[in-house]
């Protein structure tokens, strides 16, 4: 072999090698990998140094300051990204940083100019996605990009490197998403972008946000394929079909069911470029709760769906609630993991739900690999309204508790028993899916989950999926619009449900002492082993006391020296997982970030935040250095409110 032959190959072989440990120690998605799996390949925190985890830098957005308050509450709630040793961040009003990931110092800012005075439905973002260009050369303005989603429904190009928009994109580096919609959004802040679009391949895939419960024909739920080197919309789908042809288009019944809005994809949507698959969590149709105006079971609405990436043709679909009644959209984002089964690898889709469930399914055909039955479930009483007569029940063990025996009261007084006491006595209160009704139905799980939008990491080697999961119950309630006299009674929340008979309350089961009546742990961390199909092991997430963090007790604390009973907490936020044997979670309203053994469960550190980390964490390594960051900003009620990314790593 010729001399230069050699070294050419050795050359190659070492920047090979350099750019495999590179990626290996990035965090270039929201979930690590296009498929959401939130499973880090490094070692250096393991089980036995988690302990030793010290504060290495925090970086201050600025955000909790008077000057950029915005209309209404916002949530901090965004995953970083780390590329070639740089940090990109968002926050709710459309900024994004670049920070040095060894130091936290900024590198770029931009500001996408955001109107805060408009009030948005859920004011958050959970971080931006990365895209790189194969035919141009790095090193040229845009080859790489940072895509950014604002609230108010724009995506903008941005250069990865300087923070100057990208103006070959959209409209001089704008692609406006409100407009080309089939129900175009009647208020300023319907219509959103809270979550990453997907990246597959060089396609952007992009769902949407959209106010609950205001009409039946809310804003409509289009999802949409753009090319990431252009800003052209390439295609679009819409969950509520149009085509009657379309196999699902019978499942939608009534004279202005195929005028429903919603059903959007507002969570993360995963991506399998090697099968130009994308995967759509879709949401229930509009309005939430009575569902007379949209009979029948509504397919791809409660749905897992693949699309081909490519093109937005749709190659299958999986219902996880038939006829929604109950706000159990599918809010986690799927994971796209291999499950291995009888001396088999299976690709696998992983998609947790509200309702406690999870469902495995085949990632090329949608099929379950671990079996679902059609139950009976029970019927509504409401005028108009025809409930499904079943509901999918997956076979894996339920996550959160489908029933609650109301004899059973958490109540730390007398004052909270009586009180809880009145709030569930005369409900319908026969278990999961039970429908609204104007008695008022409990519900269990609430509205919030089960499982939430924080979703499923998955730890390959243990074949574990490990999540957090909400145990409190909620009360719904109809109330006939002709006897409203349009007193609202303190505690509850209102919705209008407009061209319906019926408006809405509904309130979460709280005693006066503001702690749930259902009985602790009022949230869990579960870990779900999809190899035998069993529980692995559950255990309490936080605790919720210890909500008066401040920023100087930010720090370590060790599991040994926490007080008091694990009561667990309701959480918002997801986990990560690593081959260091670490599970790391938030979420929690406690302010803490949680080390658990993954093999175990059982909690191995705290590191106390300056706010509730209503976020998923990540992982990251830069000169053979391991970090876990987490977005620590809250949200301005129970999470406290904060403005900091806050870094971790072992000290040295």
């Amino acid at each position: 072999m010729p001399r230069t032959v050699l070294l050419l190959l050795v050359v190659s072989s070492l920047v090979a090698s350099g750019l495999a440990a590179q990626q290996q120690g990035d965090w270039p998605n929201y979930g690590r990998d296009p498929g959401g799996e939130r499973h880090s390949p490094l070692t250096e925190i393991d089980t036995g140094n988690v302990a030793r985890l010290s504060l290495a830098w925090r970086f201050s957005t600025g955000e909790a300051k008077p000057e950029y308050a915005a209309a209404n509450n916002t949530s901090f709630e965004a995953t970083p990204l780390v590329i070639d040793g740089v940090m990109y961040l968002s926050t709710p009003i459309g900024r994004v940083f670049a920070l040095d990931a060894r130091t936290g110092a900024e590198r770029w800012r931009f500001d996408a100019q955001v109107d805060r005075s408009i009030h948005y439905g859920d004011h958050t973002n959970r971080g931006v996605s990365w895209w790189a260009d194969s035919r141009v050369a790095a090193g040229t303005p845009c080859a790489r990009r940072i895509i950014v989603g604002t609230i108010d429904a724009r995506l903008i190009a941005l250069d990865a490197g300087t923070g100057r928009i990208c103006e070959q994109f959209g409209d001089k580096g704008t692609v406006t998403l409100r407009s080309t919609l089939r129900n175009r959004p009647r208020g300023r802040g319907d219509y959103e972008l809270t979550s990453p679009p997907a990246v597959v391949n060089d396609i952007l895939v992009v769902g949407s946000a959209i106010a609950d419960n205001s009409r039946t024909d809310e804003a409509s739920g289009e999802v949409r394929g753009i090319d990431a080197r252009t800003g052209r919309i390439l295609w679009a789908w819409d969950p509520v079909p149009q085509d009657r042809n379309d196999p699902a288009y019978p499942t939608w019944r009534g004279r202005n069911a195929h005028r429903t809005g919603a059903a959007n994809a507002w969570s993360v949507i995963a991506g399998d470029p090697a099968r130009d698959l994308a995967f759509i969590p879709t949401s229930s149709p509009s309005p939430d709760y009575y569902g007379g105006e949209r009979l029948g079971d509504g397919r791809y609405a409660n749905s897992v769906v693949a699309l081909r990436a490519s093109t937005g043709e749709l190659v299958w679909h999986f219902q996880t609630v038939h006829h929604d009644l109950w706000d159990f959209d599918n809010a986690a984002p799927p994971a796209l993991v291999t499950i291995r089964k009888e001396g088999r690898e299976i690709p696998a889709v992983l998609q947790a739900t509200k309702s406690g469930m999870l469902y495995a399914l085949h990632r090329e055909t949608g099929v379950p690999i671990w079996p679902v039955e059609e139950r009976a479930v029970p019927k509504s009483t409401v005028q108009g309204e025809e409930a499904s007569p079943t509901q999918p029940f997956s076979t894996l063990p339920a996550l959160s508790p489908h029933r609650w025996d109301t004899n059973d009261l958490f109540a730390p007084d007398s004052a909270s028993r009586i009180a809880c006491q009145a709030l569930v006595a005369g409900r319908r209160n026969e278990g999961i899916f039970t429908p609204p009704s104007l008695e008022g139905t409990i519900m269990m799980p609430s509205n919030i989950g089960g499982a939430a939008w924080g979703g499923v990491a998955f730890d390959p080697a243990r074949q574990l999926a490990i999540l957090p999961v909400n145990t409190i119950a909620a009360v719904v309630q109809l109330i006939p619009r002709a006897t409203f006299d349009g007193n609202e009674e303190e505690g509850w929340e209102y919705a209008q449900m407009r061209n319906t008979p019926y408006l809405m309350r509904r309130k979460f089961l709280l005693s006066p002492a503001r702690a749930p009546c259902t009985p602790p742990p009022f949230g869990e961390l579960v870990a779900i082993d999809l190899a035998r199909g069993t529980t692995a092991w559950r255990v309490p997430l936080g605790t919720p006391g210890a909500v008066g963090a401040t920023r100087s007790e930010t720090g370590p604390a060790s599991a040994e020296s926490t007080e008091g009973p694990r009561l667990g907490s309701p959480s918002l936020g997801g986990a990560v997982t690593t081959a260091g044997g670490i599970t790391f979670i938030a979420a929690t309203i406690d302010r803490k970030l949680h080390a658990f053994e993954t093999a175990t469960g059982r909690l191995l550190w705290e590191g106390v935040l300056p706010a509730g980390g209503k976020a998923t964490p990540m992982t990251y390594s830069v000169d053979g250095r391991q970090y876990v960051a987490i977005s620590a900003g809250g949200d301005g009620g129970y999470f406290g409110k904060g403005d900091e990314v806050l870094v971790f790593s072992l000290g040295r």
